[in-house]
């Protein structure tokens, strides 16, 4: 039993010749077959310090020069936008047409400068424009070499009509048997308004006197996005016998 015994340890555990033999491998040159636990998280942290390193450079920081120009690469491609460029730009609205207009106004050509109200507010704006074409009467001569609307004919016709518009109603009393332009004031000339533009129109009312028949309006006038000419409007009104 004991010989038994002694044959089963001999099998299990090495010898010394083994274990010397072991320790002078040439892959292992220390007497080990395994990396130890320092040696291990040292080289850890060598491949996870590679690796950082490696996605740092791959990837721009924030708030960098790099990462600022690779964001406005991506900003610079332009999207195609196939709308016609006839279909990307709606209308004007319609809230009283030349018909009604001339209605309300006793104005007739070639004094009649106002073709379209796009908005209304009863007793107190109106919004109106005027289509300047080189086919009005005033350009042969003003100017031949360069047509320009006449700032006279902008302030008292076509933004007085418009103020007109807002005094010639029920809801402010007004009759255009006695209704007329009475002065202005603070009235500035910002840009020329040529054939081809459209002078859109703004009157608001800001102060009426129906005992005395005086109203006070500001106006503004546009083309696109630009003010073209403002100024303070007073308008003098009867009312019917």
């Amino acid at each position: 039993m004991a010989s038994i015994n002694a044959v089963a340890n001999s099998l299990l555990l090495p010898s010394r010749s083994s274990s010397s033999s072991s320790s002078s491998s040439p892959l292992f040159p220390n007497g080990s077959n395994a990396l130890s636990p320092s040696k291990v998280s040292l080289s850890n942290s060598r491949s996870q310090s590679s690796t950082t390193s490696l996605r740092m450079f791959r990837k721009p920081i924030a708030n960098s020069p790099l990462h600022a120009a690779s964001a406005a690469a991506d900003e610079a491609e332009p999207t195609k936008d196939e709308t016609p460029i006839e279909l990307k730009y709606p209308a004007y609205p319609t809230v009283m047409d030349i018909n009604q207009i001339r209605e309300i106004l006793p104005h007739r050509f070639p004094f009649l400068l106002v073709d379209r109200v796009i908005e209304y507010n009863p007793g107190v704006s109106a919004v109106a424009i005027k289509n300047v074409t080189i086919n009005d009467n005033f350009f042969p001569g003003h100017f031949p070499e360069r047509p320009i609307m006449p700032g006279v004919l902008m302030v008292e016709q076509a933004m007085a009509q418009v103020g007109g518009l807002v005094m010639l109603q029920p809801e402010v009393g007004g009759n255009k048997a006695s209704f007329f332009f009475a002065g202005i004031d603070k009235v500035r000339f910002r840009k020329p308004v040529i054939a081809g533009d459209t002078l859109v129109m703004r009157m608001t009312l800001v102060k009426l006197q129906k005992r005395f028949g005086i109203a006070k309006m500001e106006g503004k006038a546009y083309v696109g996005t630009d003010v073209v000419c403002e100024g303070e409007f007073l308008m003098a009104m009867g009312q019917e016998s």
